[in-house]
């Protein structure tokens, strides 16, 4: 599993930067972008999100 980021959802607030524990979460062109190779798909940018911009998929 790996966090993947809708963004037509990401406003681009950078909590999820803020939160990730993995450090694997960036703002790119003012939207959330995940390093899938860094990411452990702990979830907490999914739980952190307010807008719902972010998933655990496969």
């Amino acid at each position: 599993m790996v966090a993947k980021v809708k963004t037509e959802e990401c406003t681009g607030c950078g909590i999820c930067v803020d939160e990730c524990p993995a450090t694997a979460i960036e703002l790119k062109n003012e939207k959330a972008k995940v390093d899938e190779a860094e990411c452990t798909d702990c979830g907490t940018c999914v739980d952190s999100c307010p807008n719902s911009a972010i998933t655990l998929e496969e």
